[in-house]
């Protein structure tokens, strides 16, 4: 009877991010099992509705930062469902994560050893699209108060990549560039 309270009780307003893989809701979540939730598919941690790039940095971001920074990915587990997009935009994500990457790496005397030190940096395509969401995470070397904002704003960039502007003027205005873009 506990364990179906406990279960009742296990919903997206209710859990806590936590890290790791977690087999059901009652264990925990991560932001992208949560995500899943939202989406309403099942508890997984690469929900079919999230772009795979940037589940690839939220998975391993979520699990490599502290606790108190962890909760701040909360509203991420909303804005990533829906973001898969088409391979253009996906390619793009892709390229942002691994520039965003070498940017770091640049910042610090020692490159990452796990992948190939050439530049541009290289991904094995084999390993699928979330391996440059989860390369650009790991390439944080100290999680700071800096680092951090950092990586939510490439969060926000990678989910506003597939965003397209919409014209809420006439053709007129468009052309003369006093149209507003939402």
């Amino acid at each position: 009877m506990s364990e179906q309270r406990e279960a009742q009780q296990a919903n997206h307003q209710t859990i806590r991010l936590s890290k790791g893989k977690h087999a059901a809701p009652t264990e925990g979540a991560c932001v992208m099992e949560l995500a899943s939730m939202l989406a309403g598919e099942p508890f997984s941690d690469r929900p079919a509705s999230a772009c795979p790039v940037i589940g690839g940095f939220l998975r391993a971001y979520n699990d490599r930062v502290d606790e108190d920074r962890r909760q701040d990915l909360y509203r991420y587990a909303a804005e990533v469902v829906g973001t898969r997009g088409t391979a253009e935009v996906e390619r793009a994500r892709e390229s942002r994560c691994l520039e965003w990457a070498e940017e770091r790496r640049r910042e610090r005397s020692r490159p990452l050893r796990w992948i190939a030190r050439s530049s541009p940096p290289l991904v094995d395509r084999r390993l699928g699209l979330d391996a440059a969401g989860t390369y650009a995470a790991r390439s944080i070397r100290r999680h700071t108060d800096r680092s951090h904002a950092a990586a939510l704003a490439l969060i926000d960039e990678l989910i506003t990549m597939g965003h397209v502007s919409v014209v809420t003027a006439s053709p007129e205005a468009a052309a003369d560039g006093t149209a507003t873009t939402v």
